[in-house]
C-alpha cells in the first residue's frame, strides 16, 4: 500500500485542541489527527488503512480508519490506550474541565478522548504543545450537537 503524501500528520497546537474541544472542527477532521500517529496511511482509493507502523492491536481490531468519535469500540480502544499518568493532560495542560450537563453528548466527550490521547502521544514523545499553529478553516458550533456538522457520521 502506497501512502499519499497527505497522510502527514496536521500539526499539533493548543488553539486547534481547544477548537475541537469547542465543535469547531468536522469529526473526520479530528480522526485525521489520531489516525496517522497511529500508523495509519493513505491508500491509492484515500482510506486510511493501518499500515507496518500501525501497532497489532490497532491494525486487527481496526484495519481500516477506526471512526473515533461515530463509534464507540474505537473510542473505547483510544481511552485505554491512554498511559495512566497522561489521562488528566486535559485539565493539567488545556484547563478542561469538562463539558457542562447539557453539552455532554458522545460526540463531544469522544472529542475530548481524542485530544488527551493526542497530548498523551506529545507527552510520550517528549514533545511540546505550540500556542498556535496552523489551522483548518473553523466551523460553526453545530446547531445540533448530537447529529453535528453536516457530512459528519451518525454517532453510534
Amino acid at each position: 500500500m502506497d501512502a499519499a503524501p497527505d497522510s502527514a500528520p496536521h500539526p499539533l497546537s493548543r488553539e486547534l485542541l481547544e477548537a475541537v474541544l469547542a465543535d469547531r472542527t468536522s469529526d473526520r477532521f479530528v480522526c485525521e489527527l489520531v489516525w496517522p500517529r497511529l500508523g495509519y496511511a493513505r491508500d491509492a482509493a484515500g482510506r486510511w488503512c493501518a499500515g507496518p507502523s500501525t501497532e497489532a492491536r490497532w491494525r486487527e481490531a481496526f484495519p481500516v480508519e477506526p471512526q473515533f468519535i461515530a463509534e464507540r469500540p474505537p473510542s473505547v480502544a483510544l481511552t485505554r490506550s491512554i498511559a495512566k499518568e497522561h489521562k488528566q493532560l486535559l485539565k493539567e495542560q488545556l484547563a478542561f474541565a469538562g463539558y457542562r450537563i447539557g453539552e455532554l453528548y458522545p460526540r463531544r466527550t469522544r472529542r475530548a478522548t481524542a485530544v488527551n490521547w493526542l497530548l498523551a502521544h506529545l507527552a510520550e514523545r517528549g514533545e511540546p504543545l505550540p500556542e498556535a499553529g496552523p489551522l483548518p478553516p473553523l466551523l460553526e458550533m453545530p446547531a445540533d450537537p448530537v447529529a453535528g456538522h453536516p457530512g459528519d457520521l451518525p454517532v453510534r
